[in-house]
This record gives C-alpha cells, sequence and structure tokens, in this order.
C-alpha cells in the first residue's frame, strides 16, 4: 500500500475528534464499518436508560409523564436534534418510525397542494420510502406515483411534491439539496427530504426543505428501533395537516373531544405515545452530539472515506472490484460502496475477521464511516483484510454461501 500504517496512526494522533471513541461501545478486535447501517452504543446509554426504568419509571410510576417531562419527549428531543439538520426550535418532532414520519410528510404536502395528483419518488431511494408512498396512493385514490427521471423533465404543474434522498443508500451518492429544492420549489412543488444517512454523518442545512424525515439509530447512534423525526418549515405550521391525527398531535388532548382538532406548530405532527425508553439512548447520545463540531466531522468523513478509496483501489483488477461511490467528496455522503460479482461471500468472510460492513442485493459491498469513533489505522487494517480475503480466496468457505436473513 502506498499508504502506511504509520502514517495512518499519525493522523490518529492529530485528530481534534479522537477523544469521542471512549464515549462508545465497541468489542475487542472490531472494526466497525456500519455506522450507515445501526451505530455503535454510546456507553452513556446504558445509565440513561436504567435512570429511565428505575428512577423515572421505577418511582415515579405514572406521574412520569408530567414529573420526568416523558409527555413532551417528542419536543424536547425534537429541539436538541434540530441544530444537526440546519434547523432551529419548534421545528422538528421525534417520535415513531421513519416509515410513518414518511407518510406524514408526504400526506401533508399533498393536502398544502390541492388540485396536484403526482408524487414524484426515486427509484434509487431506500424501498420503505417507495413503499409507504404506493400504499399512500393506494389508499387515498386518484394519485399517480412518478420516477424521477431527469427533474426537470418530469416536473410539471401537476406535481405536488418531490420525495427524495439527500445521500443514496446504496452508492453514498449525495445529492446537492440546495439547488434540488429551488429546482422543485420554483416548479410549485412541495420538497421533502430523506436524511436517514446524513444527519449526523455531516453538516446538513434544510431550512429551504419544506419537509425531512430521517431516523437516529444510524450516526445519530440511538439503539435498534430508536424513534424517527419529522421536519416542517416554519411557513407551513398554520396549514400542515397529515393524515395520521393521533391523541397525540391533538391541541388539547386531555379535553377529550369527541373530534380531532391539530396542535398549533409541531406537535400536530406528533401522532401516538412516545415510546420513552428509546427516547433515552437518543438523548445519551445528543449528549455527545451537542459538544461535536460538524465542521471537524465532515472533514473527517471526507479524509476517511477518501483514504479508504485510495487503498482499496490496488484491489480493483486483481481482484475484480469497482467502486460504485462518487470519488468527488463534494458528491458522497459518508460511506463507500465496492461492487463485486461474489459481494455477499466476501462481506461475510470480512465480518469473521472483525471488519464490519454490509451488503446490499445485488453485489454491493457498503461501507460506513462514523467519524466520531472510527479511526484512519481502522481504515488502513480494513483494507488489508479485504486484501486478505480476496487474496487467499477465504470468501470461497462453504458457511459464508449462506445467506443469513439480515445482510
Amino acid at each position: 500500500m502506498t499508504i502506511s500504517r504509520a502514517d495512518c496512526v499519525a493522523l490518529d494522533a492529530g485528530d481534534p475528534l479522537k477523544h469521542l471513541r471512549d464515549e462508545f461501545v465497541l468489542p475487542d478486535g472490531t472494526i466497525y464499518l456500519v455506522g450507515n447501517s445501526l451505530g455503535a452504543m454510546p456507553g452513556a446509554a446504558v445509565a440513561a436508560t436504567a435512570r429511565v426504568v428505575e428512577e423515572e419509571w421505577g418511582r415515579q410510576l405514572v406521574g412520569g409523564w408530567n414529573s420526568a417531562g416523558w409527555f413532551d419527549l417528542p419536543l424536547t428531543t425534537g429541539d436538541r436534534l434540530a441544530p444537526l439538520i440546519g434547523a432551529g426550535p419548534g421545528q422538528v418532532v421525534v417520535g415513531e418510525s421513519t416509515s410513518i414520519a414518511i407518510v406524514k410528510a408526504v400526506s401533508a404536502a399533498l393536502g398544502l397542494r390541492p388540485g396536484r395528483r403526482v408524487i414524484i419518488s426515486d427509484l434509487a431511494n431506500f424501498p420503505t420510502d417507495r413503499y409507504m408512498v404506493e400504499g399512500l396512493v393506494k389508499a387515498l385514490g386518484g394519485y399517480e406515483v412518478r420516477d424521477i427521471g431527469v427533474l426537470d423533465e418530469v416536473l410539471g404543474d401537476d406535481v405536488a411534491c418531490v420525495l427524495m434522498s439527500e445521500v443514496d443508500y446504496r452508492t453514498g451518492e449525495r445529492h446537492d439539496t440546495a439547488a434540488v429544492t429551488a429546482r422543485v420549489q420554483a416548479a410549485g412543488a412541495l420538497m421533502i427530504w430523506d436524511l436517514c444517512h446524513s444527519a449526523g454523518a455531516f453538516q446538513v442545512d434544510m431550512s429551504a426543505a419544506d419537509f425531512a424525515v430521517g431516523c437516529t439509530y444510524k450516526y445519530l447512534n440511538a439503539g435498534p428501533g430508536a424513534p424517527a423525526f419529522v421536519y416542517v418549515n416554519p411557513r407551513h405550521h398554520a396549514r400542515a395537516e397529515h393524515m395520521l391525527t393521533g391523541w397525540h398531535g391533538h391541541a388539547a388532548p386531555f379535553a377529550f373531544e369527541p373530534g380531532y382538532r391539530p396542535a398549533e406548530g409541531i406537535r400536530r405532527f406528533a401522532v401516538s405515545t412516545p415510546h420513552v425508553l428509546s427516547y433515552a439512548p437518543l438523548n445519551a447520545s445528543l449528549d455527545i452530539w451537542e459538544r461535536v463540531d460538524l465542521g471537524q466531522v465532515r472533514a473527517k468523513s471526507v479524509a476517511l472515506t477518501s483514504l479508504f478509496i485510495d487503498l482499496a483501489e490496488e484491489l480493483r483488477a486483481p481482484y475484480g472490484l469497482e467502486l460504485v461511490t462518487p470519488r468527488d467528496p463534494e458528491r458522497r455522503g459518508s460511506q463507500v460502496s465496492l461492487r463485486h460479482p461474489d459481494g455477499y461471500p466476501v462481506m461475510r468472510a470480512l465480518i469473521d475477521r472483525g471488519v464490519h460492513g454490509d451488503f446490499r442485493a445485488p453485489d454491493i459491498l457498503r461501507f460506513g464511516f462514523a467519524p466520531l469513533y472510527i479511526g484512519f489505522a481502522d481504515v488502513y487494517d480494513a483494507v488489508a483484510t479485504l486484501t486478505e480475503v480476496l487474496e487467499k480466496e477465504h470468501w470461497r468457505d462453504e458457511r459464508y454461501q449462506r445467506r443469513l436473513a439480515v445482510t
């Protein structure tokens, strides 16, 4: 390799984020390049969850809805998360899942554009984005889902909204959100961004967008099943109404009125009882994020992914690897994807040797770089292990040919 491991160790020594690695739980011998799928656990998450269970639930019982602030968790946590996506107080609500968040955002957008019957969705979106929109169209009737194709060619006066992922989950390609948002809004449509592979990976600015949704269990390290979030631009707060009119979005839930009346502001985008235990690790993670310079996060992300690409370049010709992720750092998120005809067994062999990535059908090896806990020596060692797996053909082992339920 043209870059030595000693060079990478030196880079780690000068890393302004290096002290944060100790705040995460990572098993010995593990290089965890799956932060774009499930982030590593903050060490403080254990105590935070125990406190909610033992002190709040255990001692305050039902009184915790008031004394421990459970009822307002969707709003208070939303205010803490908001700066990570370029939003302000009262603009983000946390709760439910990304799938539910999509229904809320898209149905609200349709209500704001009556008479327009087309929803544009990129085929490259994560499948749940498409599936939820297709189900919504089926339930509402009279709407059409259209693939994005060439954006300027599909933006007509019949388009109500456009739903896109800022970062392509397979390739890691990053879209120019400002430029796309401006084009969509100039055509009279509303822009909805999926930030699942953005939030926590680099600076995000949703101030011009109409809506945004995202999860918190990837780069934000809130744990499996952690709640999602919805951003609603303040210009829509007075008029936007979505179809999931749950009790927690009511203007006066404890008046127990027979009909639904939406709350003012972002609270109307709350739906159901907050999963209180799941907010504990998220808020423990946000304690860390409030001390992080996002500019440093992005700079390290670019350096890590560039290093990985440079080191892996030597493996392309002899072993049939193909770089799928854009080389231009301005056009990529915080992941690198490589294509290989036997990608699945190669990834299984890597994981057994301590390098954790994941696989996306039909042939993509996906590596996510979470700058808070991944170092430059990790990148060097990961590529060295990939080289060994390919050189010695460890991936041909029969046990790696059988696909697990989760890839």
